[in-house]
C-alpha cells in the first residue's frame, strides 16, 4: 500500500513539475535573472541531478553564473527540487 502511494505520489508530483515547465513559458512579464537562475537551477537538480562537470571559465559570465546557481542546489533531492519549482512558478504565476 505504502509502496503504491508513493508511485502515485511521484507520478502526479511529476506531471505538476511538467505543467510548471509549460507555464513558465507563459508567465506575464520577464522575471529578473536572479529569479530565472533560480528556475534555471532547480530544473536542472530535478530533471539531471547534482551538477558534473567543470565551471565556465573565461568570459562565459552567463555560462559561469548557470553553473553556479546549479552547484547551489547540490544535495538536493529530486522532490524537493521539483516542488521548489512548482511552487516559485506558481507564486509568479499569481503576481
Amino acid at each position: 500500500m505504502w509502496q503504491q502511494k508513493t508511485i502515485k505520489n511521484k507520478h502526479m508530483n511529476k506531471e505538476a513539475f511538467e505543467k510548471a515547465v509549460k507555464d513558465s513559458k507563459t508567465l506575464k512579464s520577464k522575471p529578473s535573472n536572479d529569479i530565472l537562475l533560480k528556475l534555471y537551477s532547480l530544473y536542472k537538480q530535478t530533471t539531471e541531478g547534482d551538477v558534473s562537470g567543470e565551471r565556465p571559465g573565461g568570459f562565459d559570465f552567463k555560462g559561469a553564473a548557470k553553473f553556479d546557481a546549479w552547484e547551489e542546489q547540490k544535495g538536493k533531492s529530486n522532490d524537493d527540487a521539483s516542488q521548489e519549482y512548482i511552487d516559485l512558478v506558481n507564486k509568479l504565476l499569481a503576481e
